[in-house]
Parts: C-alpha cells; sequence; structure tokens
C-alpha cells in the first residue's frame, strides 16, 4: 500500500514538473516573439519618429497603489505631449478603462494633456479600453486607424507592438521613461510576462473586445470632431 502511494506521489510531482517546464517554455517563447518583433519598431528619440496622425495613448491608473500619483501615469502623459507639440502625432486616443463613475482613466488622461497644452479638440476619449487588446483592435475598428504610433513604457509598448501586427496595424511606438523602485519594476515586468502569454491565448483563439460600437472618424485637421 506505502509502495502505490509513493508511486502516486512521484507521478503527480513529475506531472507538476512537466506542467511548470512546459509554462516556463511558452513565456520564454512569448517574450521572444514579442520582443524580437518590437525590438526595431520602439522609439526614444523625438526626432527620429516618424509622424503618425494618431497617437493611441494606453491607459492606467492615475494614482499608484498607495494613493500617490503615479508616476507610469505621469511619464505617459509627459511622453505623448511632447509628441504632439513636437508635430510628430496630430490627435491622441486617450483609450482606457471607465467601468465605474470613480474609476475614468480617459477623463483623467485628457484633464492630464489640457494641463500641459493640448487641445482639447486633439484628444478622442474611449472609454472601453479595458485591455490593452481592446484599446489596440478598436483603434482601428471604430477610430480607423490603420497606423498609428502606441505610447507607453517599453515592455508594455512591445506588447502593443504585436498585438498592433495580428491586428493588420502599421504601428510604432515611443516609450515613456521608467522611474520607479526597483521592486515595483521587478513586480510589473514580472507581470508583463505573464500578460504576453494570455495575449499570445488571445490572439491563437480570435479573442475579441468587449465593445467595438459605431465607427467614429478622425477629421483632418481643419475640422472638428463630432460628436
Amino acid at each position: 500500500m506505502k509502495a502505490k502511494i509513493k508511486i502516486v506521489i512521484k507521478r503527480v510531482i513529475q506531472g507538476c514538473c512537466v506542467f511548470v517546464i512546459l509554462i516556463l517554455a511558452f513565456t520564454l517563447y512569448a517574450n521572444i516573439k514579442v520582443e524580437r518583433f518590437a525590438s526595431n519598431r520602439i522609439y526614444t528619440n523625438i526626432d527620429a519618429i516618424p509622424h503618425n496622425k494618431v497617437a493611441l495613448l494606453l491607459g492606467t491608473n492615475p494614482l499608484n497603489r498607495l494613493g500617490r500619483p503615479n508616476s507610469y501615469f505621469i511619464n505617459r502623459i509627459n511622453t505623448v505631449a511632447k509628441l504632439f507639440h513636437a508635430g510628430k502625432v496630430d490627435f491622441i486616443i486617450a483609450s482606457g478603462d471607465n467601468h465605474t463613475r470613480q474609476y475614468d482613466e480617459p477623463t483623467a488622461m485628457r484633464n492630464a494633456l489640457m494641463a500641459h497644452g493640448v487641445p482639447e479638440d486633439r484628444i478622442i476619449l474611449d472609454y472601453a479600453g479595458f485591455r490593452t487588446l481592446d484599446s489596440v483592435v478598436r483603434a482601428k475598428e471604430v477610430f480607423g486607424c490603420d497606423s498609428i504610433t502606441i505610447v507607453s513604457q517599453a515592455d508594455h509598448n512591445a506588447r502593443a507592438l504585436y498585438l498592433a501586427k495580428n491586428n493588420d496595424i502599421s504601428a510604432v511606438a515611443f516609450s515613456a521613461p521608467v522611474r520607479a523602485g526597483r521592486w515595483v519594476r521587478i513586480r510589473l515586468a514580472f507581470r508583463e510576462w505573464l500578460a504576453r502569454d494570455k495575449m499570445m491565448l488571445d490572439i491563437w483563439f480570435g479573442k475579441k473586445p468587449h465593445f467595438l460600437g459605431k465607427k467614429i472618424i478622425i477629421p483632418p485637421l481643419h475640422q472638428k470632431i463630432s460628436s
């Protein structure tokens, strides 16, 4: 009886080890694919990045877990405002989560951008950017963008670029700086690795955005956006 129990335990341990190895191998595969694709499409030099009509600003919480201003949010706002004022983009889609009245990333981004001198009529709010996949796909399917400049931090940009490729969007990205402690960066890097696993599965299984809705046309510069 004891011998049978030992065999069962051994097989369970072996199965768990195989499962962990498969997860690690898949994570390595996903990250290599993303990094290789994105390596020459991410810019940090504002003079080098090509012009695009539209920047897709990916949302995040304006406050961190301690209720203080979130440096990731602040740096994304600063970065996309610099792109706009340098004439590298003409419009900004502020795409984020707005699942409750108390949590509204797009409006927070709009207010911050206006405080940085970006005119309100150049800011387009996307309230259904619940995930990066939603934001990227909606940029094409709702706002008609076949070419965009994505703005976030470097790791996030790489994943968004890979999603853009798989949705037939020509995209480059501009990376906001990362100013955070070591452990915060490690935690977020680990989360990003797992997010890339999820992204690969979403692509393979044809995951769609939560909402699409009616198309919103981004007009030429001399026209106003109609609500």
